[in-house]
């Protein structure tokens, strides 16, 4: 019997590598940048399955141009590249990487807004550059994080995984979500709810962990700048468009507000000028890069796929519907 074909568009790591090569034959996408638009639809033209990336719009277009396509499997959390949709209307699997990259997100967003709090970058540049002849009383000095209030808006398995940490800083944690918490959870990790305007006012560092949905577009834009309390900080790790970028941009050159720690991006890899300066502290959406949460995201893509052709429902599906 013929094996089925997988289509990469990056290379694995190795222990994912591995379970995906003793069942399937896996061609991979080998160039450094991520794959152009015309090889993907060529590489996935004639496979069983798909394992990629955010950056892979999997759309009508690429589904209709893939007849035997019978599983796309994200490596990420967010299937926004997904039209999740259309995968259902064919009777395709999509599939992402959920839970596995809580904590290492929430460490890089609390390292963001440490970095722009204590103006870790601008210090870091001016170290290296050689200019620095000595201590003085008011150099780089920033705002403290310890004993400060934390706003959270997404109370998931990220935003709460920001509240532990905020409790052995001893800050005042709000957080706006959708639904209210259990009181058990609220109790357990000291932390109020609140309506996103209030937890604006009142905040003063504003942490983002909502998925990118139609709701959540454009959800941090103009009017809540205005209502943000100031000094304070905006934190994103989730989704770049949830903010207005144009808005942000105005609120810092105002002084609206105090500075930003952004890993995404409203037009990824496009970064508007304006975020260029002393303020913000950029990374280029690494919230779940540590090798360890990065290799186990590929090998629950790779156990998607697997799953799915030994006729097993797969682990992390996002249309189950498919299967009923």
């Amino acid at each position: 019997m013929a094996r089925p074909k997988v289509y990469v568009t990056h290379e694995l790591f190795p222990a994912a590598r591995a379970a995906l090569a003793t069942r399937f034959d896996a061609e991979y996408w080998q160039g450094s940048s991520r794959p152009p638009r015309d090889e993907l639809l060529r590489g996935v033209a004639d496979k069983d399955a798909l394992i990629c990336l955010l950056t892979e719009r999997v759309d009508e277009a690429l589904l209709a141009g893939a007849p035997r396509l019978r599983i796309v499997a994200n490596v990420a959390v967010g299937y926004d590249n997904i039209d999740l949709g259309a995968c259902t209307r064919r009777k395709i699997v999509a599939t992402n990487t959920p839970g596995v990259l809580d904590e290492t997100t929430a460490d890089l967003a609390w390292a963001l807004m440490m970095a722009v709090a204590r103006r870790i970058a601008e210090s870091d540049a001016y170290a290296r550059s050689g200019a620095w002849t000595g201590w003085n009383l008011d150099q780089f000095c920033g705002a403290d994080v310890w004993g400060k209030t934390l706003g959270i808006v997404g109370f998931g398995r990220i935003g709460q995984a920001m509240a532990r940490r905020a409790t052995g800083f001893k800050m005042r944690v709000l957080y706006a979500n959708r639904h209210r918490a259990p009181e058990e959870t609220e109790r357990g990790l000291h932390a109020q709810h609140a309506e996103l305007d209030d937890l604006l006012a009142k905040s003063d560092f504003v942490t983002l962990h909502v998925p990118l949905t139609p709701a959540t577009r454009g959800m941090i834009s103009t009017p809540q700048f205005a209502k943000m309390k100031q000094p304070a900080f905006l934190i994103n790790t989730a989704r770049g468009p949830i903010v207005d970028e144009a808005a942000l941009v105005a609120a810092l050159a105002s002084g609206n507000i105090a500075g930003a720690g952004l890993d995404v991006f409203e037009r990824e890899p496009q970064i508007s000028e304006g975020l260029r300066r002393p303020n913000v502290v950029m990374t280029p959406h690494i919230g779940s890069a540590s090798v360890e949460t990065r290799a186990r995201m590929a090998s629950i893509a790779v156990d998607n796929v697997i799953a799915f052709f030994d006729g097993r429902r797969p682990p992390t599906i996002l249309n189950p519907e498919i299967f009923d």
